[in-house]
């Protein structure tokens, strides 16, 4: 599952992350976005970027290409 073909409300489970550049894996550790940790996409700016993500009981807002390095899969409702 990708973050594009998210809706706003859905939910989707961290499985892995594709990053190509290094240390970048580091800083979305650093922001909670870590394997088994589930994301919902509350809303998305007016131009499509950022969205803004709730993610271990807080919101932050990513670039829609910083959130494309995240594997995700469906969460169960």
């Amino acid at each position: 599952m990708d973050i594009s073909s998210m809706k706003v409300g859905d939910k989707a489970e961290i499985t892995g992350y594709n990053v190509t550049r290094a240390g970048y894996r580091a800083k979305l550790l650093a922001l909670g976005l870590t394997r088994g940790a589930t994301i919902q996409l509350m809303g998305v700016a007016p131009m499509g970027d950022p969205l803004r993500l709730k993610v271990r009981g807080f919101e932050l807002s990513l670039r829609r290409s910083e959130a494309s390095f995240l594997q995700l899969k469906a969460a169960q409702a």
